[in-house]
């Protein structure tokens, strides 16, 4: 892949930076774009080159995609489930970020064009049992998507569709399922499940006081996919033949109960669990069906979920210490 020239749009946010370090050690020649100031970014490299821009507007598509031949677009105000369910307008209008892009890059000539989508597409009649049946990429239609966030990943993959067809643009879609690892959102109302418990078990540690508090009854159930697995599906799949948009995730199905004993296996601790049922929750059961992932490239993701949380744990037990908390 050496000097092949990429944008990758949301590279300050966590599953973007990390994008970011692994087309650099590629050798390519690497773009990255995002709203929120240079000294903000999760991971910021001198030597790709840097730009602060609201991608929301037209101009600063048209700036982001001028030169490249490959945008990636992960950039998306979002966060894990607190915040979704709480800022469905704010999410929807990052429908703006995927349309100005896909403009942006059909009339720049640009070679190939990835958007980062999500499970949160999936019609929410299929996700009401903690015994989920893992979501097939059909399971999306007829829609019924979570509100908000939800929608609008689903309209911007009709987007991409829409370009390929009637302008010939090379689009590429995954469906990311719940990404997590180090150099994400650990604390202030966007983290995820896992990055929020290995945080509340830190100050359970910490702080002496050995109680939890969990959203929900601890019984809905998750897939969980460590950001080297999402990493390397996204190149492959911008690499690959797929049309259609396609499951990134892992099949490793766990409660949110074990996913607490997980993180307080790593910590070495048992804490009392209080369980907050108003708190938001999402959906009773979500996993990924991989059967087309391995049938186009021969791989799914594979990180075990105890040695991702692992690293994670040690990553945010580090931030923590370092705040002087």
């Amino acid at each position: 892949m050496s000097e092949r020239s990429v944008v990758v749009c949301g590279a300050g946010g966590f599953i973007g930076g990390a994008l970011v370090a692994d087309l650099r050690a590629d050798r390519a020649r690497v773009r990255a774009v995002d709203l929120k100031p240079l000294e903000e970014w999760y991971q910021r490299f001198d030597d790709v080159e840097n730009l602060q821009l609201d991608l929301r507007d037209k101009s600063a598509c048209e700036q982001a995609v001028a030169g490249v031949e490959e945008v990636y677009n992960l950039a998306a105000d979002m966060g894990g489930m607190g915040f979704i369910e709480n800022n469905k307008a704010a999410c929807m209008l990052s429908v703006l970020i995927n349309t100005h892009l896909l403009g942006a890059a059909q009339a720049a000539d640009v070679s190939h064009f990835f958007f980062a989508s999500s499970a949160c597409v999936y019609a929410a009649d299929k996700q009401v049992d903690h015994d989920v049946v893992p979501l097939k990429e059909e399971d999306a239609y007829p829609a019924m998507p979570e509100d908000g966030y939800g929608w609008e990943k689903l309209f911007s993959e009709r987007m991409c569709r829409h370009f390929a067809e009637d302008y010939g643009l090379v689009t590429r879609v995954a469906r990311y399922h719940n990404v997590y690892g180090p150099h994400g959102t650990w604390d202030g109302g966007r983290e995820k499940a896992p990055a929020a418990i290995c945080r509340k078990v830190i100050e359970a540690v910490t702080t002496g006081d050995h109680r939890i508090e969990i959203w929900g009854d601890g019984h809905q159930t998750r897939s969980f996919m460590y950001v080297d697995d999402c990493v390397l599906g996204t190149r492959r799949i911008m690499e690959s033949e797929i049309e259609e948009p396609i499951n990134l995730g892992s099949d490793q199905l766990v409660t949110i109960n074990q996913l607490v004993s997980m993180v307080e296996q790593i910590a070495g601790v048992t804490l009392e669990r209080r369980y907050d049922l108003d708190a938001p929750k999402g959906v009773n059961g979500r996993n990924s069906d991989n059967a087309q992932i391995r049938k186009h490239l021969g791989w799914e993701p594979s990180i075990r979920l105890q040695d991702g949380l692992e690293k994670t744990y040690a990553w945010i037990h580090d931030q923590y210490r370092a705040r002087g908390q």
